[in-house]
């Protein structure tokens, strides 16, 4: 899994005054925790930009100070309005010790339902993975060359090995709506058999 560097700096005032005096600076306020105590620090808002506007899953190496250490983003807030980057949860990774990261999901193939006429809805983006680390998938990649009209693949679908996904088994990751003017596969299949049919009836009349 890649990982993205961060070079920060420690906050020694905390509380919403100091953070909002951080974010006016161009600056992120950021926590990380898993490790003797949490670690307070900040950095600029386009350090992040490789780590959270990205669809892969990465890891960060920060550095504050003299310490440099190995973090998964565990929470992460927008401002609701602007969608400014407001706070970073880091949750620190410590080999054999388990935590939960984020992992997009990669689609292959293209449907067979949307080539019917479906339309293909991604319900989960996302999912909720727990591993220890060296473990984690860089992506859950599915393949939905045979996802047909109003099939599914749910988590419980998904192989897995090496990690857990901790979204519910009958969650719909994605599926195929049917859209207006949109054939069932099963008529195109009950219309090419009455074809089918159809000559052989008419030859027997003769």
């Amino acid at each position: 899994m890649k990982s993205v560097e961060i070079q920060g700096n420690v906050r020694t005032e905390v509380g919403s005054k100091y953070a909002k005096a951080e974010r006016k600076a161009g600056n992120v306020p950021c926590v990380i925790y898993g490790g003797e105590a949490p670690i307070h620090f900040s950095a600029p808002t386009l350090a992040f930009r490789g780590l959270v506007y990205t669809a892969e899953a990465k890891t960060a190496k920060i550095t504050v100070g003299d310490t440099s250490i190995e973090a998964v983003i565990q929470d992460i807030q927008f401002h609701p309005v602007t969608d400014q980057l407001m706070h970073i949860d880091f949750i620190q990774l410590i080999e054999g010790k388990a935590v939960t990261m984020n992992i997009p999901v990669v689609l292959h193939g293209q449907a067979r339902g949307v080539l019917n006429g479906g339309k293909l809805k991604t319900i989960l983006r996302q999912l909720s993975v727990r591993a220890v680390p060296g473990q984690f998938p860089e992506s859950i990649d599915l393949n939905i060359d045979e996802l047909k009209i109003g099939g599914s693949i749910r988590v419980s679908d998904v192989p897995f090995e090496g990690f857990e996904i901790l979204n519910a088994d009958t969650a719909v990751i994605v599926t195929v709506k049917k859209a207006r003017g949109a054939v069932d596969e099963e008529e195109e299949e009950e219309e090419s058999a009455e074809g089918a049919e159809a000559p052989a009836e008419e030859a027997a009349a003769e």
